[in-house]
């Protein structure tokens, strides 16, 4: 970096002055309350005071009910949802038993050998085949003319 003496010499006296600003504005603004630069809360999300309430009511009863104290967390026992009861356990208990007991009696009732996909039988196979021989044998002949 080139920089001369002069140039220097320029630099230091702007930082004075700048300095000597700072100083005076300072001075005179003591009085004033200082207020941030930059805005404290985020723009464009407003709240009336009667809707914040609501949501710290709501937010309390929230922390009610999971603490377990308070009015609200007696107001209504939280309901299990999607399990099985002792006693629906035994009764699918028991039908899955009778399933498998009828399965188990019916014994040689089984199913049939399902063929393999993919696999050509014999016959399909000819099929197939004389199907492309007479597919090719009209390429042949119109390629011919």
């Amino acid at each position: 970096m080139d920089i001369s003496v002069k140039d220097l010499q320029e630099a230091i006296s702007i930082r004075q002055q700048i300095d000597n600003l700072q100083r005076r504005l300072s001075s005179l603004l003591r009085g004033a309350p200082q207020r941030p630069t930059a805005p404290t809360a985020a723009p464009g999300r407003f709240f009336s005071p009667a809707t914040r309430a609501k949501l710290a009511a709501a937010a309390r009863a929230r922390w009610a009910r999971t603490r377990g104290t308070g009015a609200v967390a007696a107001a209504a026992p939280a309901k299990r949802k999607g399990q099985l009861t002792p006693a629906g356990r035994r009764k699918l208990s028991q039908l899955m038993k009778a399933r498998w007991a009828a399965r188990r009696k019916a014994g040689g009732k089984q199913k049939p050998a399902s063929r393999k996909k993919g696999v050509l039988t014999p016959a399909g196979r000819r099929r197939l085949s004389e199907l492309m021989k007479a597919r090719w044998a009209a390429r042949r002949k119109a390629g011919s003319r």
